[in-house]
């Protein structure tokens, strides 16, 4: 369990931040680049569970607690993936949970006949808010594996991520009936 008796440490007063490793990175790098996109897209999911229905909150709950497992994951350079009692590490079962509820919440929903805009319902514009959000925090993670080597069970996991709350966002909206379709060409 994790233990903070002080907020503040003035540590990262001269612009970096530590790792769990003990090591400091500017807090401007890739890595904190993707650590910080994964809390604003885990803040918004926050958000969205305010507005879910009781069984789609605990699944978005569920969901913010692997995303702090995940910032975790990436504040722990490495090279070494596998779960250990030390080291916290997004695993497979994670991304399994995740592919299982997606074709869960698809098995009902309307077939898509066109690309869809955001919005429908507050709780969809809740979720696809927080979908566009994994989808920058994918972006910055592929970008920091670009350069150093990063969980392929974490890539997975918010890969899928955004294609969860794109289906819950659809569950949401009557599982696609309250869908906003997009209309090409509309306003020309």
């Amino acid at each position: 369990m994790v233990k903070l008796n002080k907020i503040y440490t003035r540590t990262g007063d001269g612009g970096t931040t530590g790792l769990v490793d003990g090591s400091r990175l500017p807090k401007h790098a890739a890595r904190m680049e993707a650590i910080g996109t994964i809390d604003e897209a885990n803040s918004a999911i926050g958000l969205a569970v305010l507005a879910a229905d009781a069984e789609s909150a605990a699944s978005l709950t569920r969901i913010q607690n692997d995303l702090f497992d995940l910032g975790a994951d990436l504040a722990t350079p490495g090279e070494d993936f596998s779960p250990s009692q030390m080291v916290l590490r997004i695993v497979p079962a994670q991304v399994d949970w995740l592919e299982t509820a997606i074709d869960t919440l698809n098995e009902t929903q309307r077939p898509l006949t066109s690309f869809i805009l955001p919005g429908g319902s507050e709780a969809a514009a809740r979720v696809h808010i927080a979908r566009a959000l994994a989808r920058r925090a994918e972006r910055t993670m592929t970008a920091l594996a670009a350069q150093t080597p990063v969980n392929p069970a974490a890539l997975a996991y918010v890969n899928r991520l955004s294609d969860y709350l794109f289906v819950l966002a659809r569950a949401l909206n009557a599982n696609g009936a309250g869908d906003v379709l997009w209309v090409p060409g509309a306003n020309r």
